[in-house]
């Protein structure tokens, strides 16, 4: 077994992590032209959601003059802006909560086992690249997909735990459950 090590470090090979927990999916793609003095010149821009589906999710935009470079662009970004979430024994959120982002609101509300994930859209996205697998949410004002997985992932990171709770107020956890 050292043999191997002492092999690896000949070859210069590094230990990496494991990209294969991440998914990536395209949650967009728009063809977007900018008026110059020349004309028009055409790029594409891609709005991609990242998760490993164990608490942490990501939503990244990039623009290209290609499709796939577009979309590499907005991998990069949405490792950049990682969101971990809390989630609770029944695979769902602690609490109630609502996210804003631009135009867009969602609301987002905690359910028992056996529910799955009820919404739509980009939160839906959102939502199952999480790893949560019990929510009830709602898209409300926008339907721009961007603002809509935006807003989830403000909602995502404003969750709080007990203990965060707990902590904040200076008091045990068990003293929290009596109140």
């Amino acid at each position: 077994m050292r043999l191997d090590i002492v092999a690896n470090r000949r070859k210069g090979s590094k230990v990496k992590e494991k990209e294969s927990d991440w998914q990536e999916r395209v949650v967009q793609i728009r063809r977007v032209t900018k008026v110059v003095k020349g004309g028009k010149t055409l790029s594409f821009r891609a709005v991609v959601v990242i998760g490993n589906e164990r608490g942490q999710v990501g939503v990244g935009v990039g623009k290209a003059s290609d499709v796939i470079g577009a979309v590499k662009k907005a991998v990069a970004d949405a490792k950049k802006h990682i969101v971990t979430v809390p989630l609770s024994k029944a695979n769902s959120i602690p609490h109630p909560i609502d996210g804003v982002s631009g135009g867009a609101k969602v609301m987002m509300r905690p359910a028992g086992p056996g529910t799955g994930v009820i919404a739509g859209g980009a939160v839906r996205t959102v939502l199952e690249l999480a790893g949560v697998k019990n929510i009830l949410a709602k898209q409300l004002g926008s339907g721009n997909q961007l603002n809509n997985a935006r807003a989830a992932t403000v909602a995502l990171e404003n969750l709080r735990t007990f203990k965060d709770v707990a902590r904040e107020r200076g008091i045990s956890l068990e003293h929290l459950y009596g109140q």
